[in-house]
């Protein structure tokens, strides 16, 4: 075989590999790229009970929809385990903005707001205010959007 026709099946053999990644459908819950922790390993219920972002702890761990949440404490894995709807990030933690922009986006969980008893997290400080000037059109376009702008 020729060095060009064996380049060519290189490059096609790559290209089928690559093709059904990239056309992959995203997990629910957004984790960051090489690690299976939800919300950055913050707690998510802090946001409720402490009304600030609160570093979680792996020695207070649960497994939910195939993502690690670690919570600050035994009493708020509890208080998640009871109703974890209650206290997960809307959008599976994907920025607010973006979902609602037909899009998803990594999250920064220090940019966060709680409305009408559901949390929200945004891509940065700058989304974030944009995210604020409008948030219940964006809601209402991100309820839309989700869970679709996952496909």
């Amino acid at each position: 075989m020729s060095s060009r026709v064996i380049t060519y099946l290189t490059s096609l053999i790559l290209a089928v590999a690559i093709i059904p990644a990239a056309h992959a459908a995203k997990d629910e819950i957004f984790t960051k790229r090489f690690g299976n922790t939800a919300a950055s390993g913050y707690d998510v219920v802090a946001y409720f009970t402490a009304g600030e972002p609160t570093k979680g702890s792996k020695k207070f761990k649960l497994e939910y929809k195939g993502a690690d949440w670690h919570f600050a404490s035994q009493e708020n894995l509890d208080k998640f385990k009871e109703d974890p709807e209650a206290f997960a990030p809307q959008y599976g933690g994907y920025c607010a903005w973006a979902v609602a922009n037909g899009d998803t986006a990594a999250t920064d969980p220090k940019q966060w707001n709680i409305t009408d008893g559901k949390l929200y997290l945004n891509y940065n400080a700058k989304i974030q205010k944009k995210w604020l000037e409008d948030k219940l059109g964006f809601i209402e376009k991100a309820d839309q959007n989700w869970p679709s702008v996952l496909n």
